[in-house]
């Protein structure tokens, strides 16, 4: 078996991962690469041939995992994409809203090239590229275990993360004995809120596995939702917003649902929530049509009839809704994407709330280096915003309590103590620093064989 790492090495996005077993050619992910220098990486040519690859199975629907498959079909991929139905159905609105995306930016572009004297800039893939992908999806519920074909068997299990997500686990007969390689996918906390809680595997001979928090610890939720909502308290009292960057998918629906069981129980009240994301309304109705992915608890919220207590929420779509909100200066709750602040309408609402002193910015997911919304939290005074300086007047609270990641210590290695045996451990999807570390405590807690890959490296197992 060959594996090569061709992504979410030494950084958090871009997460893409080749296998060659038994003459099947196989990607696990195929996703955008975000932050510093993305533009030039994501157009780079693919390292294998798209209409070689038998098989992309995709662990979830988040753009860092899901993000180039247009791109993969247009260049001439014919093989299967396998995904849990909920992965699918999300993966399908996170493209379309990617492809409108790309498509905006390269007219914008565009223009300004024209004005130069250079040429006009396509862009990455555009919504009919998206088209073409959904027929070659093929949707596999957890833990159904499938033949691939060759001797290579393959089976989802409930990752925790966001809805649909899933690690990987596939068996492979290259000598007599059979060998299994995990892909962790990103693995989430106990007590996510509406999902699963991660699904823990006892047995393989390699781990591909993720590292994203390998370094630190999380605060419990409990802690997590009283910082919360004292920002909003203290941010209402001083007259102010509160802009919540989110990811469209998994963090505003974990959102929502905690801001209205904060009403149901009066710790908060007559508060309104705008979410300034048309994909989020639409992963939302995605979330609803799979309540089959959910926890007992949100199975019963989602049974009750809705409270007169319960949160005011608006999702606006259209550009003049968002460009409205612009116009409210005080006690409102806006979410918006990006999640790390690099395109999308939460840019617009920093350029309108950031420099206000009396307002909040609450961060409560993972900022990678280089995006706009790690610069903030790192205390940038000015940062620049559709070419304007921007002053950062405004209080920044980072809530990572929030993260749909595990926890390094408590969560991380607890997945992983569930294996029996001794597995060689790859460690991905992490800065640098940070995969380094937590090899060494995989090392040092448990004995296992763990490495840190480099981009492009590959390895024959």
């Amino acid at each position: 078996m060959k594996i090569q790492f061709l992504g979410s090495v030494r950084t958090v996005t871009g997460a893409c991962f080749y296998l060659h077993i038994n003459g099947l050619n196989m990607l696990i992910d195929c996703g955008l690469f975000q932050g510093q220098d993305s533009n030039r990486i994501n157009r780079e040519s693919f390292s294998f041939n798209p209409s070689e690859i038998d098989y992309l199975f995709l662990t979830h629907a988040h753009i860092d995992h899901i993000g180039l498959v247009p791109r993969l079909i247009k260049e001439g991929f014919k093989g299967k994409i396998i995904a849990t139905p909920a992965t699918a159905d999300l993966s399908e609105i996170m493209l379309y809203d990617s492809a409108q995306i790309h498509e905006a930016d390269a007219q914008w572009q565009t223009k300004k090239a024209l004005r130069e004297g250079k040429e006009p800039v396509s862009p990455l893939y555009t919504i009919d590229n998206v088209k073409a992908v959904i027929p070659f999806f093929n949707r596999v519920p957890y833990k159904k275990i499938e033949h691939a074909g060759k001797g290579i068997k393959y089976r989802f299990l409930d990752a925790g993360h966001i809805l649909g997500s899933a690690s990987l686990e596939i068996w492979f007969q290259e000598s007599p004995k059979e060998k299994k390689i995990v892909f962790s996918g990103d693995i989430g906390r106990k007590g996510n809120p509406i999902i699963n809680d991660p699904s823990l595997i006892a047995e393989a001979d390699y781990v591909v596995m993720e590292s994203t928090y390998g370094n630190r610890l999380h605060k419990a939720m409990d802690k997590t939702i009283d910082e919360l909502v004292e920002a909003i308290k203290v941010t209402f009292k001083r007259g102010g917003n509160v802009i919540i960057p989110s990811f469209a998918v998994g963090r505003a629906q974990d959102l929502l649902y905690i801001l209205n069981r904060l009403v149901r129980e009066g710790r908060l009240y007559n508060i309104n929530v705008y979410i300034d994301s048309p994909l989020a309304e639409e992963a939302t109705k995605a979330y609803l049509a799979h309540p089959e992915c959910f926890d007992e608890e949100a199975k019963k919220l989602l049974n009750e009839k809705a409270s007169k207590d319960a949160i005011r929420i608006k999702f606006v779509n259209s550009v003049q809704e968002s460009i409205a909100l612009n116009n409210i200066k005080s006690h409102a709750i806006i979410i918006a994407g990006s999640g790390m602040c690099e395109g999308g309408r939460i840019k617009h609402h920093l350029k309108h709330n950031l420099w206000r002193q009396e307002c909040s910015i609450v961060f409560v997911g993972f900022q990678a280096n280089g995006t706009l919304g790690r610069r903030i939290v790192d205390g940038e005074k000015i940062v620049r915003i559709f070419g304007e300086d921007i002053a950062a007047s405004a209080k920044i609270y980072t809530i990572g309590g929030f993260s749909a990641h595990a926890d390094d210590q408590k969560e991380l290695l607890e997945w992983l103590s569930a294996f029996k045996n001794s597995p060689q451990v790859f460690v991905v999807h992490g800065e640098e620093e940070t995969s380094l570390q937590f090899a060494e405590i995989i090392r040092e807690q448990f004995g296992f064989n763990a490495y840190v890959p480099n981009r492009g490296e590959a390895y024959e197992i």
